[in-house]
């Protein structure tokens, strides 16, 4: 991890302030920088909670995790991380896929319970299924943390879903402003996949990226913003995309964003085949899909979660826990925009673009005022503790 990207994670991993936190061989949710701890943290942070909850086996620590969907990248690179701080801690880790699917993430959560798991990390889609999956494991008195979406009772960690959102929004009406100037913007298309069956918070994600949008490009129509449930995936973006594409006029901007990267690769791929390549730029987010980042000059830049790094706070999170140490309501990833003139500050391995990235200015006053709106929206009246303070 480059020295730049430590410092932006520990500026911005936030707890909230429902639970206080403490260092815990080197690990505190509100300051931790994303850095793989030395094993022998993580092998001190066993020794200290076996002292307090045994193993149910009467040997190792055994934890589960249930994928969102094994085959996405992003949770193909969280459940990497998830292995690799399993082995370096020396506890045994047990991995379900939850498909996408409510019904079987609980299927997966029950076997979990039948294996008599001592934790679990829950990285699962439906939230219809969340609190009948949270009340089985408080029958079991097994705690939970869930990845990105919110469940009843259980550590929230991951995205924050209003700044990540608002970044992404805004960073694409001050590209599609380079590109195709402020007057055709305004004329232009927005188009926003989102995610329903996530429920309120990941909601947070895709409000954000309209509002961020909006505030950057005043007098924009909103009969203009065509949204879309896009599943989460690819596919299904690219097929309702597909039918909106011809809404649009030839020769209009087309401006599109969505839940994750894939799903706005999906857009990304249907204006592209309408053959309105010229008409259109993408942001993503997520940062995940990055030969695609790197090789589609219409994909402007990507919101970076760093799904590699998830690993290295979700076993600690687990592992204090257990030890009974207090644990925030919600510990929130920090993010910065991803282009190709910068990806290689982030990810060595992928070089950076030639050229000079946007000149970006994030709106922030524009932000506290959509902050301000969320804690009066009555949608949000359940998980107020869970909407992030900047």
């Amino acid at each position: 991890m480059t020295k730049w990207l430590v410092a932006a994670l520990a500026a911005g991993c936030l707890a909230s302030a429902a639970g206080h936190a403490e260092d815990f061989h080197g690990f505190d949710p509100a300051t931790f920088d994303g850095a793989p701890l030395p094993p022998a943290s993580l092998k001190a942070m066993v020794v200290d909670a076996l002292k307090v909850a045994p193993p149910r086996n009467g040997k190792t620590y055994v934890i589960g995790f249930a994928n969102l969907q094994r085959g996405i990248t992003f949770c193909a690179l969280v459940e990497e991380g998830i292995k690799a701080e399993a082995k370096a801690a020396g506890v045994d880790l047990v991995v379900a896929d939850n498909n996408l699917d409510g019904a079987t993430a609980l299927t997966n959560a029950e076997s979990f319970i039948n294996r008599n798991v001592d934790y679990v990390i829950e990285f699962q889609t439906d939230a219809n299924f969340g609190a009948t999956i949270m009340q089985k494991m408080k029958d079991a008195d097994i705690k939970v943390v869930a990845i990105d979406i919110p469940m009843p009772g259980a550590t929230f960690f991951g995205v924050n879903n209003p700044r990540a959102g608002f970044m992404g929004g805004s960073y694409l009406a001050q590209a599609a402003i380079a590109k195709f100037g402020a007057d055709k913007v305004k004329a232009g298309y927005f188009i926003e996949g989102e995610l329903p069956q996530s429920g309120p918070i990941p909601a947070m994600r895709t409000g954000g990226q309209v509002a961020g949008f909006i505030a950057s490009v005043p007098g924009f129509e909103p009969s203009h913003v065509l949204k879309f449930d896009s599943k989460n995936t690819l596919e299904e973006s690219f097929t309702q995309t597909n039918s909106l594409i011809g809404k649009i006029p030839p020769g209009v901007p087309v401006m599109g964003t969505a839940i994750n990267d894939q799903a706005t690769t999906g857009i990304l791929r249907a204006v592209k085949q309408a053959g309105r390549e010229n008409d259109v730029v993408v942001v993503g987010l997520g940062a995940d899909e990055k030969d695609t980042l790197a090789g589609e000059p219409a994909f402007a830049a990507s919101v970076g979660s760093f799904p590699e790094r998830y690993g290295n706070w979700l076993l600690p999170i687990a592992l204090e826990t257990l030890a009974g140490k207090p644990v925030p309501d919600s510990v929130l990833i920090n993010h910065v925009m991803v282009t190709k003139q910068t990806m290689c500050q982030y990810y060595p391995d992928h070089p950076c673009a030639a050229g000079t990235a946007l000149s970006y200015s994030f709106p922030q006053a524009a932000f506290e005022k959509h902050l301000a709106s969320l804690q009066q929206d009555p949608s949000l009246a359940d998980v107020r503790n869970l909407i992030p303070t900047k």
